[in-house]
């Protein structure tokens, strides 16, 4: 037998076979019950450095909230 016909018999069954079972093995690690908190919170990884905001009741005179952050009737607006 030669080398091409071994390696492809070999990737033909055996590769294919390991393949599919670390895929059927990865799967059921990324869905394991019991690491659901540890998916969520890298889930938030994006948001842990970002500073509560407060709420605003927007009475005062200085109010940033009361203004509008863009105007719709500025020269960009077509």
């Amino acid at each position: 037998m030669d080398k091409y016909s071994f390696l492809r018999e070999l990737a033909d069954s055996w590769v294919l076979l390991g393949m599919f079972i670390f895929l059927i093995g990865a799967w059921i690690f990324a869905f394991w019950p019991s690491l659901s908190k540890h998916r969520e919170d890298a889930s938030m990884i994006p948001f842990r450095d970002d500073a509560a905001e407060k709420s605003c009741s927007g009475i005062c005179a200085s109010c940033k909230c009361t203004t509008a952050s863009f105007d719709l009737k500025g020269p960009h607006n077509v």
